[in-house]
């Protein structure tokens, strides 16, 4: 048993919080080492490296005279530069008043500008860099699914199963099955097959062709629980199948999809399958605002599952190049939804409750744990994504607010005065803190 699969039984707050920190301290840890190794390579000198704010609780000094330390407060985390003011960057001038020429070029202040651009946008470069490594190492440890469509692992289903691993699938009820990678064609051999719960499925076995039954190709499995979803809320788990609706027998993902989506947020008992016994589930369902192919948003009633086939397909390895263009591919689709999200917030055309904060991210965190280790380290890649993209936001005192200024010096040939940087850093500041206390706002009154 995996571990992080023991947090639903233990529960509580213990275990959110255990899984929050963990997610937070790899991210931070890897942006700021961004930060301090192309400061390091381009000759800015790190002083301090810190996880946590607050008391230190242990450091200790590296042979290139760099100070790392744990610090009481696990809510972020900074590396402070030779000459600068405080862990957010700014000059200390009685600090740097007695440096020679070579010990200036060694602070943030006397470095050239490519040497500070360099280092401060390495801390959201490495997020992104540390997103597409997790997602091409799961792409390539799941696979892709093989072709031709042949039957991997058998999921566990309260009807008729006929096939076994190994088989390779032929037809099924009469028709070809096509290729995954033509999601247009496959989808309308979905909805030409027969509605029925049981299939017949044409398979080649030990070399012979031969004809078995099967279930329904998309059962309405729960294949991954949605985090702070109406099921999980309800305490549905992976591999819970579905099998009544209000009194009424389904077979299909899709007719459970019309119900909840046409329930318009009515409470639906469920009768849910699970290790050959029936429990009554009730769940109302959420209204959830979905990104759509051209951007836009639409707004649906989910309870918050994912299906699958009524087998898992044999999958085979990806090439390292594929698999790199489609992790690279996985942090462009967040970066976009991200910010499509955002604009149509803004604009009103959808509800800001879709803004997280603190305890909402927790609590992500914890249901992700809960359901593996994979999932776990799948939700650090989207919230590494996240975290270097709002760093790249044009706001003072984070890295996007640097990178203005940085360029305004570029244009002008001259740095922003102290007391402009002033103003900013603390219009910057108040304007972070006041999305920080909207989301918290979210987190405790939005449904």
């Amino acid at each position: 048993m995996e571990l992080t699969t023991l947090i639903p039984q233990f529960g509580g707050l213990i275990w959110t919080l255990i899984a929050f920190f963990v997610a937070l301290s790899v991210i931070v840890a890897i942006h700021e080492y961004g930060h301090y190794i192309v400061g390091k390579w381009t000759g800015i000198f790190p002083e301090v490296f810190s996880l946590g704010f607050g008391p230190v609780l242990y450091s200790r000094v590296d042979s290139f005279g760099t100070k790392w330390q744990f610090a009481a407060l696990p809510f972020g985390g900074y590396v402070k530069f030779r000459g600068d003011a405080n862990p957010s960057g700014g000059v200390d001038a009685e600090a740097v008043g007695g440096l020679n020429e070579a010990e200036m070029r060694s602070t943030m202040t006397g470095a050239p500008l490519w040497a500070r651009t360099a280092t401060v946008a390495a801390g959201p470069l490495f997020n992104f860099a540390l997103s597409i490594i997790i997602f091409t190492g799961v792409f390539m440890f799941r696979g892709v699914v093989a072709e031709p469509l042949a039957v991997g692992d058998l999921r566990a289903l309260p009807a008729q199963q006929e096939l076994v691993a190994g088989d390779e699938v032929i037809a099924i009820a009469g028709k070809a099955p096509p290729s995954f990678e033509d999601p247009v064609a496959y989808e309308a051999f979905l909805k030409a097959l027969p509605q029925t719960p049981t299939l017949e499925f044409t398979v080649l076995r030990d070399g012979a062709e031969t004809i078995v039954s099967g279930p329904y190709v998309y059962p309405p499995i729960a294949t991954q629980i949605a985090p702070r979803s109406a099921a999980g809320d309800a305490g549905m788990r992976q591999g819970d199948v579905i099998v009544r609706i209000d009194g009424q027998d389904i077979f299909a993902f899709d007719q459970l999809k019309q119900r909840v989506e046409g329930s318009e947020g009515a409470t639906l008992a469920l009768d849910v399958w699970r290790n050959g016994e029936i429990l009554p589930i009730d769940l109302t369902p959420k209204r959830v605002d979905e990104p759509q192919p051209d951007n836009s948003f639409q707004t649906f009633y989910r309870i918050g599952i994912v299906g699958g086939m009524a087998f898992e397909p044999a999958t085979e390895t990806p090439g390292f190049g594929e698999a790199l263009s489609t992790g690279v591919s996985q942090v462009g689709a967040i970066m976009s939804g991200s910010l499509s999200g955002l604009w149509h917030m803004a604009t009103g055309a959808i509800s800001t409750c879709n803004l997280s904060g603190p305890i909402g991210i927790a609590e992500t965190s914890g249901d992700m744990a809960s359901q593996g280790t994979a999932s776990f380290i799948w939700f650090i890649a989207v919230l590494s994504t996240a975290v270097g993209l709002l760093n790249l936001f044009p706001v003072p005192v984070l890295d996007g607010g640097h990178l203005v200024f940085f360029a305004y010096e570029a244009v002008s040939g001259r740095k922003p005065s102290d007391r402009a940087l002033r103003v900013l850093m603390s219009i910057g500041l108040t304007a972070i803190l006041a999305l920080m206390i909207f989301a918290l706002t979210n987190d405790l009154f939005c449904p």
